[in-house]
């Protein structure tokens, strides 16, 4: 891939990891659109690397905070808000790490057409739309229970199929659980955090024991690249997001799908 092809990429997914509109459909579509060879997995592992470095720049002092907190309610039985919420994320990230390993290659395989991308992303749009003008909000991170993020955590399990977004459907799920807009995309990126760590030590793993070559300025050019679109992503979605509500992400992800479907279908 040339210099152009490698920004693209970087921000690309560093734009749609953490937006409503689903990071994986864009890296699925942007070689079939641009009528490039696929990226190859060396550099899907690379931008999903930059994103995490963004997430865990941004909510830094949350990080720092909630994983102390988590440590010492292990080696010191102390128990806090935040070492609940330690424990939270990592529980609402069992159920995707178990379908992420019994349905990877069945994902693989049969979701990444660009018909099943179009209706996902139509479908679970209008179900973040229709979440987002009916959810009460009128609770916080701070409310959440082990019910919410079960049940969240099993709604993260729809981003196995391209075209949903992980940050979307856990923004639904938090909606109708009655957490406002900026708690709920909290979490939601939040969650992500050791999401995107399975994943990518997974793949990085897979790769490592396929003896995969890498050429290592053009694996930093799409890390470093995504790292800064998905920092800004996250920053002026929240600074947006009480403004705009999900309106625009849903309008964006309809016309996508009807697009996917003229051109492909």
């Amino acid at each position: 891939m040339d210099t152009i092809q490698l920004v693209i990429l970087g921000i690309i997914q560093g734009l749609t990891e953490f937006l409503p509109i689903s990071s994986s459909a864009h890296l699925i579509l942007l070689p079939k659109i641009m009528g490039w060879q696929d990226q190859g997995l060396i550099y899907d592992v690379a931008a999903h690397v930059g994103s995490l470095i963004a997430v865990v720049g941004y909510f830094r002092k949350d990080v720092e905070r909630i994983s102390s907190a988590g440590i010492k309610s292990l080696t010191q039985r102390t128990r806090s808000h935040d070492s609940r919420l330690f424990w939270y994320l990592l529980i609402a990230t069992v159920p995707i790490a178990l379908a992420g390993y019994l349905f990877h290659d069945i994902a693989a395989t049969y979701f990444r057409s660009p018909f099943v991308i179009a209706l996902a992303s139509i479908v679970f749009g209008l179900l973040l739309w229709w979440a987002d003008i009916n959810a009460k909000r009128i609770r916080d991170v701070g409310q959440i229970e082990l019910r919410d993020a079960l049940i969240i955590g099993v709604a993260q399990v729809l981003a196995i199929i391209p075209g949903t977004s992980r940050s979307g459907i856990t923004m639904t799920a938090g909606l109708m659980l009655g957490l406002d807009r900026k708690s709920a995309a909290r979490f939601s990126f939040l969650m992500a955090i050791p999401t995107i760590l399975l994943a990518g030590g997974y793949e990085a793993l897979k790769m490592f024991m396929h003896g995969v070559s890498v050429d290592l300025s053009d694996v930093m050019i799409v890390l470093v690249v995504s790292a800064i679109s998905a920092w800004l992503a996250i920053h002026y979605f929240l600074k947006f997001l009480e403004r705009t509500g999900m309106l625009p992400y849903v309008i964006y992800r309809v016309l996508l799908g009807v697009v996917l479907i003229i051109l492909f279908v």
